[in-house]
């Protein structure tokens, strides 16, 4: 596989809500594109280039999914964290959590409430499994949640560099 330019973080943080709107129309037709792409494949091109993108990737030196994106919260998030701050579960949704307008529990604001000043997660073990998962881009299956990772590019640097890179390795694969 051929590797882009390198990956910098410091570089694509600032001005990623801008970029990721330049590529609006470009993704979509992309992301479309991809729904007839092998899903064994996709998983497989994903996943390489997650790992290749996280193991330059430091999300503390980031934490935009924490400011940005607010996860939704389960009941099993709920008594994890409520035990963890050693409070009610009733006590925890009623200071931390509401309803949106999709019927789901999330945060009553963002960035998260447990997000420190230096991108820190003072809950980080017993955090959502939404954040566990944030970004989705390890999880087999990627051609059902494509449109999740299609919006996760405008949140995440990592997977705004993952989207480029796939667009280059299919690239490769139609020109040969």
């Amino acid at each position: 596989m051929s590797k882009s330019k390198a990956y910098q973080l410091e570089e694509l943080l600032p001005n990623l809500k801008q970029r990721a709107q330049q590529k609006r129309k470009e993704n979509k037709k992309f992301f479309n594109r991809l729904k007839s792409v092998n899903p064994k494949l996709l998983d497989q091109q994903i996943h390489e280039l997650h790992e290749d993108v996280f193991a330059q990737t430091d999300c503390l030196k980031c934490g935009n999914c924490c400011r940005t994106t607010g996860p939704l919260i389960l009941p099993k998030d709920v008594d994890r964290l409520a035990k963890h701050l050693k409070i009610k579960a009733y006590e925890f949704e009623d200071r931390y959590t509401r309803v949106d307008e999709d019927g789901d529990r999330v945060f009553k604001s963002m960035p998260c409430p447990f997000l420190g000043e230096d991108n820190f997660c003072s809950v980080y073990e017993q955090r959502p499994k939404a954040c566990r998962e944030f970004p989705h881009t390890d999880r087999i299956k990627q051609h059902q949640i494509l449109e999740i990772t299609r919006k996760n590019v405008s949140v995440c640097p990592a997977v705004f560099e993952i989207s480029e890179r796939l667009k280059l390795v299919l690239q490769q694969k139609r020109a040969r």
